[in-house]
């Protein structure tokens, strides 16, 4: 993206501005009004007085904005609110193709400018995508976000425009189809994010992959023309204050017909370029913790492919040796991912890690579950630590739902000729599928997202917009970040 975050010490005249209020704001601040005529000033204050949170004054050559704090039931949806008022915001600023606003925070809430400037560059965000016609594209206007003097210190603005890069990022690799992005392309991203950023990429091609026998990744991989690839990113800055690294594994189906168990199509398939949306947030975290140097050992793996059905294709009732040497019957092509995943969720267990968490589009069970609203959680980490993945979920607003992980559903995975089935019962696919996953990272604290839901949305929702939402980036960055103090 071209758009800046930035701070500011002044605001230079005839400049469109953004002023947050207090909570409750019928008067405004003098700091708010000091270059407006005293019938502006009654106009914004007689909407202010109507209870409106969000007050647009037009000077013609400039614009005012105010956004007045709302009362919500938790803090954290006060700052949901606010990343909203950013979307709200975006839309008249593109309406008067406004290329530069500055944010001021006159409200009681210290981060309240961030929190809106979130909002707003997650709102103007655009995949740019592959038109050629000029006349079919329209460039933003919007080059330039500044907060003004106290509204936020010159390190949060730089931590939060490498954070929202790293989000963009991983929307732009969602929102890119196959032909564009196979799994050496999506290797590569991730390499050329890395060089960016700072952090480590190793990438095993086919050869590596078969001598490590990770039979899922490469069982997956029988239909498709192209080669897999298993990516290693690792974040380690010499100042690491975790001596065992945390380790994010992320889904990368580059895209899924369903293999021999054909998706239906269209309804099913057609957005099925979205089903690397884990690792791509995984590329995007690490872009974000590198650049802002976290002190955090941090290693994520990404196993790649596509899922078809031609050539030497899997097939329902084959059995395949994992990478940790457990055998699994097939009972239908269209449940890969578990199989990618747990080849990577037995090699991240050689780095003996603190904790580690994979985020996969796994199942439709947890969409059914959720919706697009929120991702399912579950696994073995230890209460507190679930607890502090929940908090992080809910002050960034990318929501989790903790489901349970109890022995029974093991039975929904049993197979009569092999170690497990790679296909369960109807009812709780989702957590059947964690089960699976489970026996594969044994003796290692786990979570496992499935951000089947929210990671790509068929409709536009706010500032999380329409297409891949980079979901998970901001949460698991929230989440590392706060591991340091």
């Amino acid at each position: 993206m071209s758009l800046t975050l930035s701070r500011a010490t002044a605001v230079p005249a005839h400049s469109t501005q953004v002023f947050v209020l207090p909570l409750g704001t019928t008067t405004l601040p003098e700091a708010a009004a000091t270059d407006l005529p005293a019938e502006a000033r009654a106009y914004v204050e007689k909407a202010l007085a109507d209870k409106q949170a969000f007050v647009a004054l037009n000077h013609f050559s400039h614009q005012h904005y105010f956004v007045v704090l709302e009362e919500k039931r938790t803090p954290e949806l006060q700052l949901e609110a606010l990343r909203k008022a950013g979307h709200q915001l975006h839309a008249a600023l593109k309406k008067e193709k406004t290329e530069a606003v500055y944010l001021q925070n006159l409200s009681e809430l210290p981060e309240a400018a961030l929190i809106l400037a979130e909002g707003l560059f997650l709102s103007a965000y655009e995949f740019e995508g592959y038109k050629t016609d000029e006349k079919s594209r329209t460039p933003a206007a919007l080059t330039t976000i500044a907060l003004v003097g106290e509204a936020a210190s010159e390190t949060q603005v730089t931590e939060l425009q490498h954070l929202l890069e790293g989000v963009a990022l991983a929307r732009d690799l969602v929102n890119m189809p196959v032909n564009k992005l196979n799994a050496q392309q999506l290797a590569d991203r991730l390499a050329e994010a890395g060089d960016q950023a700072g952090y480590q990429t190793e990438i095993l091609d086919l050869a590596h992959i078969e001598s490590l026998r990770m039979g899922g990744l490469l069982a997956v991989n029988l239909g498709s023309p192209e080669p897999p690839t298993f990516s290693i990113l690792e974040w380690k800055p010499a100042g690491a204050v975790n001596p065992q690294p945390y380790v994010l594994v992320g889904k990368g189906v580059v895209y899924d017909t369903g293999g021999l168990s054909l998706k239906p199509t269209p309804g099913s398939m057609d957005m099925m370029k979205c089903d690397m949306a884990g690792g791509a947030a995984v590329g995007g975290v690490l872009y974000a913790l590198a650049k802002n140097n976290v002190p955090l050992h941090v290693v994520g793996l990404v196993p790649a492919t596509d899922n078809r059905p031609g050539g030497l294709a899997y097939t329902p009732g084959d059995v395949i040796t994992m990478f940790t040497g457990l055998t699994v019957e097939v009972k239908n092509t269209d449940a890969e991912g578990r199989l990618l995943l747990a080849d990577a969720l037995g090699f991240a267990k050689k780095y003996e890690p603190a904790l580690v968490i994979d985020l996969a589009t796994l199942t439709g069970a947890a969409v059914r579950a959720v919706g697009t609203e929120a991702a399912a959680v579950m696994g073995t980490a230890a209460p507190d630590t679930t607890a502090q993945l929940l908090a992080a979920a809910h002050r960034v607003h990318e929501r989790l739902v903790e489901f349970p992980l109890w022995d029974d559903y093991g039975d929904h995975m049993k197979s009569d000729i092999a170690d497990l089935s790679n296909l369960g019962k109807a009812e709780a696919g989702h957590i059947s599928a964690a089960k699976f996953l489970e026996r594969f990272i044994e003796g290692t604290p786990w979570l496992h997202l499935d951000i089947a839901g929210p990671a790509y949305l068929t409709a536009p929702d706010s500032y999380r917009g329409k297409g891949g939402t980079g979901m998970g980036v901001r949460l698991l960055y929230e989440f590392l970040k706060r591991q340091v103090a």
